[in-house]
């Protein structure tokens, strides 16, 4: 297929080289055309903008931090909406809010173009490594139709729905998870530390106990302070559980504790750790109980 894809962070640069891998015709797009250049020595095109990007592609690819970064490149000057043909596809695999997903879907239709929300799970060094969880949502033809991509960057596939904005609510209440567990390890570490309990002991514990990589790979970086360079910016986390209570408050629902994380997570911020990686959070907790971070 002849694919585009705007925005070559961490995440979007790996995620295009493994389209590439694929054997995908791939058109890449960077606001900074210098990340753009280690793709085009594999293969890529690089595309001059983002409409550039989506001529003639079947579908376009967003790896973008927020709803105004898309919002900028889809419906901008040079956007992709003014390019993309009809039926195509705009994939989306930012962490965006439920109700700019929706916009895009709507926009999209309105143009006869296809939109699919495709959020994705998993730290850059998993996106080199092909292991990504990939969340679509979309009309099921649609998703069906670009599977092989779906199945390109990612180990497994989870339809979330008919419905797009479903795959962005599954990603934002998945995060608020992630970041609920960063927490709880910050909160047990530093109550470990101040009682001269060996922090790590309880790590390997812990490890054991739930098996899964998430605890492992967070837990480590939280008991060795190993907070950057990060693989995901604390102030993108911060970002993720704002949209989070922001879904909650759509459908009424109640998520206490997401208020709870939002407050840490500011706190955080406060303290200079914005681009530090989100589990640097765990040194609110021991400022907390008076220990040095």
């Amino acid at each position: 297929m002849n694919i585009g894809f705007v925005g070559l962070g961490k995440m979007g640069s790996a995620m295009a080289r493994n389209l590439l891998r694929a054997g995908q015709a791939v058109s890449v797009y960077n606001r900074s055309r210098e990340k753009a250049e280690p793709l085009k020595a594999e293969g890529a095109r690089v595309a001059d903008s983002p409409a550039d990007a989506a001529r003639d592609a079947e579908a376009v690819f967003t790896m973008l931090p927020d709803d105004r970064a898309v919002g900028e490149v889809v419906f901008g000057d040079q956007g992709i909406a003014s390019a993309l043909e009809n039926g195509a596809a705009h994939i989306s695999s930012s962490t965006i809010s439920v109700a700019f997903a929706k916009k895009l879907a709507q926009k999209h239709s309105a143009k006869g173009q296809t939109y699919i929300s495709a959020p994705v799970f998993g730290r850059p060094e998993a996106a080199e490594k092909k292991q990504l969880l990939v969340i679509p949502g979309g009309k099921p033809e649609a998703v069906q139709r670009f599977r092989p991509l779906f199945d390109a960057i990612g180990r497994r596939t989870f339809e979330a729905g008919a419905e797009p904005w479903h795959a962005n609510a599954i990603k934002l209440c998945g995060n608020f998870m992630i970041a609920s567990m960063l927490e709880t390890f910050s909160e047990a570490f530093a109550a470990l530390r101040k009682a001269k309990v060996d922090h790590h002991q309880f790590f390997e514990v812990m490890s054991e106990l739930f098996g899964s990589p998430v605890y492992k790979n967070y837990g480590g970086a939280i008991a060795n302070e190993k907070f950057e360079p990060a693989g995901f910016e604390l102030k993108l986390g911060l970002k993720d559980l704002r949209q989070a209570n922001e879904f909650a408050n759509e459908v009424d629902a109640i998520m206490p504790f997401a208020s709870i994380l939002r407050d840490h997570f500011i706190s955080a911020i406060a303290h200079g750790q914005e681009k530090m990686d989100w589990s640097s959070i765990a040194l609110v907790s021991v400022r907390n109980v008076g220990l040095d971070g």
